[in-house]
């Protein structure tokens, strides 16, 4: 990959030019940002913290170097004090990221600090993943993925209004809304950060069973997992749940035919089968495409779906939310793992629960899913 935080000032100048726009912000973040956390390599966070740092430098009151010397100092905390009002815990923005890392640090937030309200800080749809947990409160925090570097920016930086207070910790598990730890929002002596990019390189543990060794670790609670505690729904529950989200990456797709003939063969099972529509678009235009008769469609908030992946006896689909939401709850998955950016992190995000998983990686996808929701179907 090269040493990308070694960008010569007038490149990086450069980029900040094109990210004044959302556009530009978003081909930053795709070509030059997320590719330092995507690999899950230890070297890649100092060249991130080194880039970074120089961008905040640029559009913040933030100086590179006390970024830098802050940074060596969080990524080594692992102590808290021992009795609070409020925790904060940071959400990762994307859902798949907090049912399977975020969820855990909240269930050994509930543990190490009984006597706290617990918040899950970010956007609302993400809270209505554990909407139905009396300990876990609301702080909205929303980060728009659709605006500028500057309004993102903005965003991290009034945190420190809202999260710096007395009797209060700030848990952050590699949360965007610090962009990855950087931005402070509280003081360091209530702050505790999970640079989960590096934390278990030796292994190819999935980022659950990380996170998991990382809360006992720095507070002592063991047997953390996953988990999704969303609005109960109304209804009878379907059989099968899918989803066809690749969340804007089509190299995570199978090309046509394998949706319409995944579909046909769905509907030869006789199961009953819940389809999420997705939140408009390209999405929900190949799931118009390809949907049987008689099967149900879910559209609106990714909650409510979840709530019904929860009562399923399955879940198909390609690498996304839906798999980890299916893992936490102990639902079987079959799903479609294409287009990681390596081996590391193929290894970090799939599916990982008490249930069975198959994950299909290459080959004949669809033989192999028909034949694993097949053999799911007559086990469960």
């Amino acid at each position: 990959m090269g040493n990308i935080s070694e960008l010569s000032d007038a490149t990086l100048d450069d980029w900040l030019r094109r990210a004044e726009t959302p556009e530009g912000t978003r081909a930053f973040f795709t070509s030059v940002i997320e590719p330092m956390g995507d690999l899950f390599e230890p070297a890649l966070c100092e060249q991130y913290v080194r880039l970074f740092s120089k961008v905040l430098e640029r559009l913040t009151p933030l100086k590179a170097s006390d970024i830098q010397a802050r940074y060596s100092r969080i990524r080594e905390r692992t102590e808290l004090p021992e009795n609070v009002a409020k925790v904060f815990v940071l959400s990762r923005v994307t859902l798949g990221a907090d049912v399977a890392v975020t969820s855990v640090v909240l269930d050994a937030a509930k543990r190490r600090f009984p006597g706290a309200q617990i918040y899950l800080v970010g956007a609302r749809k993400n809270w209505e993943l554990f909407e139905a947990d009396p300990r876990i409160g609301f702080l909205p925090a929303p980060y728009a993925r659709g605006a500028t570097l500057r309004d993102r920016l903005e965003v991290s930086m009034s945190l420190r209004s809202l999260l710096d207070q007395p009797d209060c910790v700030v848990i952050d598990p590699d949360s965007r809304l610090t962009q990855l730890g950087l931005i402070p929002v509280c003081d360091e002596e209530r702050y505790l950060f999970f640079e989960s990019r590096s934390f278990g390189a030796g292994s190819n543990d999935p980022l659950p069973a990380l996170t998991a060794r990382w809360v006992e670790h720095v507070l002592g609670i063991a047997d953390t997992r996953a988990y999704v505690a969303p609005k109960p729904v109304a209804g009878e529950a379907a059989d099968i749940t899918v989803s066809l989200g690749v969340g804007d990456n089509p190299a995570k797709r199978v090309a046509d035919p394998f949706e319409p003939e995944l579909f046909a063969f769905l509907a030869k099972t006789g199961a009953s089968v819940m389809v999420d529509f997705g939140a408009g678009g390209e999405e929900s235009v190949r799931v118009a495409k390809v949907v049987r008769p008689g099967m149900r469609t879910w559209q609106g908030a990714f909650a409510p779906f979840a709530a019904q992946i929860a009562r399923s006896r399955l879940y198909f689909g390609y690498d996304s939310a839906g798999q980890h939401v299916a893992a936490a709850c102990g639902v079987p998955v079959v799903c479609v793992f294409r287009g990681e950016a390596s081996e590391r992190t193929f290894a970090r995000w799939r599916p990982h629960g008490s249930a069975t998983t198959t994950v299909i990686r290459g080959g004949d996808e669809l033989a192999q899913a028909c034949d694993a929701i097949e053999q799911t179907l007559a086990t469960s």
